[in-house]
């Protein structure tokens, strides 16, 4: 894709050397040969022959004239600030750096992210504000967070189906008192309406640990490490196609819920020899945050995390009574 120096037009042209790719440009841009030479759009780099034959296809080029100048994209933005800001020379600096160190294309890819979502009617929550958005859910959604709330609902309720599921694994003689902690579990989730208002922004100050303002959420990282290597973020309340995506991230239980969590809790009510079970122990690792990560699928291994639950929360003691005399 080529196009001149001081001109936002783009040329398609094929050339099979930098000669005749360079010929063929002047004779579209009547610029002369002599004097010309070709650089890449992004940062300004002067062709060569073996360079030229290296580039993708579609790449963008200038055509510069004799005497012009080209110092990358932040070329464009100087000519647009010098219309109306008395600093350009320091903005133009400033985006320099930003775009062209080694971090240039996490800083990149959050800008076109920002801009993607500038457009976008974020700030609305009912239906009939940003029909697009509801594009393909039922009709008894009414508002955004009633769909996402659903969501982390849906996906609650199926927690409590594995666990309960799990039941044909326990021994028969301790089935009756993984049912009794079941319906414990089942109650306590109804109680917190199944922790859906970790998705509502009108709950914000619930929410904090995983949204921030507006509705943006962000990836917690993979279950081995502090951070999201990749900066993941989203807005699922910004358009149709971040709602689609959001979809595909994952609640991930960092002390594994198939692997860790539920077996052990099976073997709890066996091996309880009086004991009694400390089954909110068990629900926080299974339905909360204090083992939740919200993670982008790229960061969800799927492997053994290797983690088990902490032996000495499993049971607690019982809660002594003292008869008044």
């Amino acid at each position: 894709r080529l196009r001149g120096c001081g001109s936002p037009q783009k040329f398609g042209v094929a050339a099979g050397s930098l000669r005749g790719l360079l010929r063929k440009g002047c004779r579209l841009l009547q610029l002369p040969l002599a004097g010309s030479r070709l650089c890449l759009y992004e940062d300004g780099t002067e062709l060569t022959e073996s360079y030229f034959r290296a580039l993708p296809p579609q790449t963008e080029l200038v055509l510069l004239g004799p005497g012009e100048s080209w110092r990358g994209c932040a070329s464009d933005i100087e000519r647009l600030l010098a219309a109306f800001c008395s600093q350009q020379g320091a903005v133009v600096e400033a985006a320099r750096r930003l775009l062209t160190d080694e971090r240039a294309p996490h800083r990149q890819k959050l800008l076109a992210d920002l801009i993607h979502n500038l457009s976008e009617n974020i700030l609305a929550e009912d239906k009939e504000d940003d029909k697009k958005w509801f594009e393909g859910l039922e009709s008894r959604f009414k508002n955004k967070s009633s769909y996402l709330r659903h969501s982390c609902e849906s996906r609650m309720r199926g927690y409590m189906r594995e666990v309960t599921g799990f039941i044909s694994n326990v021994h028969p003689s301790a089935r009756d008192a993984y049912r009794a902690i079941i319906d414990l579990m089942a109650d306590k989730l109804k109680s917190v309406k199944y922790n859906g208002c970790y998705f509502d922004r009108r709950e914000k100050e619930e929410a904090a640990r995983l949204c921030t303002a507006e509705g943006w959420f962000s990836c917690q990282g993979p279950f081995d490490r502090d951070d999201c290597p990749c900066k993941h973020s989203i807005n699922p309340y910004s358009n149709r196609e971040s709602r689609i995506l959001f979809s595909t991230w994952n609640l991930d239980h960092i002390i594994e819920k198939k692997r860790a969590v539920v077996p052990e809790l099976a073997e709890a009510v066996k091996t309880r020899d009086g004991r009694e079970v400390n089954w909110e122990y068990f629900y926080q690792l299974l339905f909360t945050l204090d083992n939740l990560k919200l993670v982008h699928i790229a960061c969800h291994k799927k492997t053994n995390h290797n983690l088990s639950c902490d032996k000495t929360r499993i049971y607690r003691k019982r809660k002594q009574t003292q008869e008044i005399s």
